[in-house]
């Protein structure tokens, strides 16, 4: 066989494993694994395509709603767009122990399902920071870094 023909169907083999596999991706279900980022507002106003899926929420923990039961290993708070939303507030409730830096007023990102009951029951609670690093200055400052979940 001359080259140019092998060359032409080698080509010919490649383009049809990359289009069964693009066929595969495009059409395996792929939408079934998933997993969208909404904020409370978004939860709320697509309250019935919620229950059920498995979403990413975030928002920021809202202050004097925080409760740590540590012999059940139940941590429920409520998640709102802001510090203080009075709109779009979403109960959390997490079968986990939170993490480190947990604590009222930070944003976080928790990822579950909304149930029928319109609680969010979160699989994994993780804590939103930003990277940029201050030291602490005063007594205070040092009290609030090594605050627990017990001392909120």
């Amino acid at each position: 066989m001359k080259p140019a023909i092998q060359r032409r169907l080698f080509l010919l083999g490649a383009l049809l494993v990359a289009g069964g596999a693009l066929g595969v991706i495009a059409w395996g279900g792929i939408g079934d694994n998933l997993v969208y980022f909404w904020t409370p507002a978004q939860v709320a106003a697509n309250a019935d395509k919620a229950v059920g899926a498995t979403i990413r929420l975030g928002g920021v923990v809202q202050a004097g709603t925080v409760h740590w039961e540590q012999d059940q290993q139940l941590l429920t708070f409520t998640v709102g767009e802001s510090t203080v939303d009075t709109k779009t507030p979403l109960q959390v409730e997490a079968k986990s122990a939170p993490p480190q830096m947990f604590r009222e007023g930070i944003g976080v990102v928790v990822e579950g399902t909304m149930r029928t009951d319109g609680v969010f029951s979160a699989d994994k609670v993780m804590v939103k920071h930003s990277n940029e690093y201050r030291a602490p200055t005063g007594e205070a400052d040092v009290k609030k870094l090594y605050a627990t979940v017990e001392d909120l």
